[in-house]
């Protein structure tokens, strides 16, 4: 029960986009919908461009707490374009100039993050060759060499950086082994990730082949929709497995680097922790608002073996790039009593 509320809480604003959505989606695509339309639509056109274009961007940037003029103006273009897509031309007519809108802005996105793109291209040789002189994990190396080639990283950057990792974990990294050092402590071997994740992949691929065969003849612009994200979310957990498994939680004279996949990254340097938190009474219980976790998923509820506390707040990379700064560390190892004899060894010296 306290699982469902923090999800609802925490993700109300999404369900309620998601509700707007299916119901205009409804409205000019089932029989029903379509039945109780008016013999003059407009009225009910103007409404449903209203909520495809302002209240659904508004509600997504307020779920993202992202707000700044691009985002306001990419996301309402981009509603623009939905209304095109989601509205039945015959009742768009009149309207069909303020789609438009939406396409010019779009398209002038588009060309600016083309030629973003050509730039990546441009430096992509020497970004590999940093990845592979570079000892840290791939997940870190590689958003380093980013920001040390291309200055001032734009947000679509690190996303397509973001996808270029996944796919290739996802379908390149099979081959490949794990690196195991001394200096390199797992995160999910003693956890039920891998068992989860392949759960959840299964789920989905019934879910697609289900959904798929039931829409496809009802409302077959919605299948390909949910068949193309379906195919992506697959995708995603592989990779993200993928990675969790090459990114063991690395430590060097410096500090530790610790990832969780492509969900949350994070840089702790020795000489920023303040405090070493391990007895278990503390680390049963609730963790603060400003802490990030480092735990594998599992079917039982786990606690940290160990808790850090900074003395500065430092930044997290979260998914697509998105940072935040964190005041505790909790972590979870499958080598609890070496990790800490390491952490404390480093930040005595």
């Amino acid at each position: 029960m306290v699982l469902k509320n923090v999800f609802f809480q925490r993700n109300s604003l999404l369900i309620l986009l998601a509700l707007v959505l299916a119901s205009n989606i409804s409205l000019y695509h089932s029989t029903f919908g379509v039945s109780i339309l008016p013999e003059n639509p407009n009225g009910v056109v103007v409404g449903s461009i209203i909520d495809l274009a302002i209240i659904s961007p508004l509600l997504f940037i307020a779920w993202r707490r992202n707000w700044n003029l691009k985002n306001i103006i990419i996301t309402i273009a981009g509603g623009l374009v939905l209304v095109r897509f989601l509205i039945p031309i015959e009742y768009l007519k009149p309207f069909e100039a303020v789609t438009w809108v939406g396409f010019t802005v779009e398209g002038m996105i588009v060309l600016f993050e083309i030629s973003l793109l050509i730039l990546l291209v441009k430096y992509l040789p020497a970004i590999i060759r940093s990845v592979r002189d570079s000892s840290l994990p791939v997940l870190f190396s590689f958003s380093n060499a980013i920001d040390k080639h291309i200055k001032s990283t734009p947000l679509i950057i690190k996303i397509i950086c973001t996808e270029m990792l996944l796919f290739y974990y996802a379908f390149l990294s099979w081959k490949k082994q794990p690196n195991s050092n001394e200096n390199t402590f797992t995160l999910h071997k003693n956890s039920s990730l891998i068992a989860m994740q392949i759960m959840i992949i299964h789920s989905i691929v019934l879910e697609t082949l289900v959904i798929h065969w039931w829409l496809h003849e009802k409302f077959f612009i919605l299948s390909i929709i949910l068949l193309v994200l379906n195919i992506y979310t697959v995708i995603f957990f592989i990779g993200d497995l993928q990675a969790i498994r090459h990114n063991a939680l690395q430590t060097t004279k410096e500090g530790m680097f610790i990832s969780l996949g492509f969900m949350k990254r994070m840089e702790v340097k020795w000489s920023n922790i303040e405090k070493i938190i391990d007895e278990p009474r503390i680390l049963e219980q609730k963790c603060a608002k400003d802490t990030i976790e480092f735990i594998a998923r599992d079917f039982e509820l786990t606690s940290p073996h160990v808790i850090i506390q900074l003395k500065v707040p430092a930044k997290a990379t979260l998914f697509i790039g998105k940072q935040k700064a964190y005041k505790f560390v909790s972590i979870r190892v499958d080598e609890p009593n070496k990790f800490l004899k390491t952490i404390n060894d480093n930040i005595n010296k």
